[in-house]
């Protein structure tokens, strides 16, 4: 109950800052199903709707727009805007630079994907993955080779098309690849576990982070963020108990 009423406390002082009434959420645009413009030019998917139903249920007036993966912690540091929900995987380095509210969906090893058939042999040959995230950090400190995709490719379509032998993908991503591809993708290769779920990513000691923590325990309490994974993501996505 306390928290709840600190929640709302948070809510009225942001509502009553004048000028800042619009909490500004920045997103890649480009993270099939999570993120990415559908075909009448809005910003659509599961964090779209994950975040204007947090936004009303904590009682805030966002605003969403789109923004560069490679300088979207800097930007929110540099309060260019307020809160990052963009597929962003939690870190202990990360951590460091801001706060995160969540996770939302669970923290699950990441997964390799290969052409259906292709089985471990996929793992010798061409490994992509997307730049600057912690998929190219891991690849990197272990010394395996691999070629960068851009932020702008989706990393399955890349193995579809024979450009990699396979790609390294967090969890959520991963099933729902496999689901949308069913019968032209596999999982090869170990399951690794290098974060701690999916966050929204603020400030640190931003107001905002009660906010959305209250906004995410009540959406897993009522079984509504369950269900909007499962919708997005397919039956084996992972949710929460």
């Amino acid at each position: 109950m306390l928290r709840r009423l600190g929640a709302l406390l948070v809510t009225a002082a942001l509502l009553s800052c004048g000028g800042s009434d619009t909490v500004v959420i920045a997103t890649v645009g480009d993270y099939h199903p999570f993120d990415f413009i559908n075909d009448e030019g809005e910003i659509d998917g599961l964090e779209r709707e994950l975040g204007d139903e947090l936004c009303r249920r904590a009682g805030l007036e966002c605003e969403w727009i789109l923004h560069e993966w490679d300088t979207l912690i800097p930007e929110l540091r540099a309060e260019q805007f307020d809160v990052i929900i963009a597929g962003m995987s939690i870190t202990t380095e990360r951590d460091e630079l801001i706060d995160f509210a969540g996770p939302y969906y669970p923290p699950r090893p990441s997964m390799y994907l290969a052409r259906a058939g292709a089985g471990e042999e996929a793992m010798e040959g061409t490994i992509g993955v997307t730049a600057n995230t912690i998929f190219s950090d891991y690849l990197t400190e272990q010394g395996i080779a691999f070629t960068p995709l851009d932020g702008g490719v989706d990393a399955a379509s890349t193995v579809l098309s024979g450009d990699v032998d396979a790609v390294l993908v967090d969890h959520g991503y991963g099933v729902a690849k496999l689901a949308e591809h069913a019968g032209r993708l596999e999982a090869v290769g170990p399951s690794l576990r290098l974060d701690q779920g999916l966050g929204i990513g603020v400030r640190t000691g931003s107001e905002l982070l009660d906010a959305f923590n209250d906004a995410l325990d009540s959406m897993k309490a009522d079984g509504s963020l369950n269900a909007l994974i499962r919708r997005w993501l397919g039956a084996h996505a992972a949710t929460f108990e």
